[in-house]
């Protein structure tokens, strides 16, 4: 039976994009992104929580996220989870993150340049690994 793994999310970038290589040579942009949810309480106040999300952005993907993206900015991220379990302490842990497959920038920075990189789509022959090395 076929299955669906697919995560949308809009939401603001926790800390600016961090980079770094895989022993293989492989380059990974990381960063969080914070999704507000609101909501009517009983007693009729609104009430917001905020959840995180650690997220992936590899090849070329990777490479425009570390360029054009801050601290704060709004964006729109289009992935697939991915859940690894370690041990620690004798106990199982499990980790779960996006990897993204899209991203596209709903607010830019007043000071930011031109848009030409609104939109990053990664291109078929550059999908994101399936198990990182």
């Amino acid at each position: 039976m076929p299955g669906l793994n697919r995560v949308q999310l809009i939401g603001r970038l926790g800390k600016d994009p961090e980079t770094r290589f895989t022993p293989t040579g492989k380059k990974v942009a990381t960063f969080s992104l914070a999704v507000d949810r609101r909501w009517k309480g009983s007693d009729g106040t609104v009430k917001q929580d905020t959840d995180w999300f650690n997220v992936e952005a590899w090849g070329s993907l990777g490479e425009t996220c570390q360029k054009i993206l801050h601290k704060g900015q709004l964006i729109f991220l289009e992935g697939r989870l991915k859940t690894d379990r370690y041990e620690e302490k004798g106990e199982t842990r499990y980790f779960t993150r996006v990897i993204a497959r899209n991203m596209q920038v709903l607010e830019w920075p007043e000071k930011k340049e031109a848009v030409e990189e609104a939109e990053a789509v990664i291109p078929p022959e550059e999908e994101p690994p399936l198990e990182e090395e």
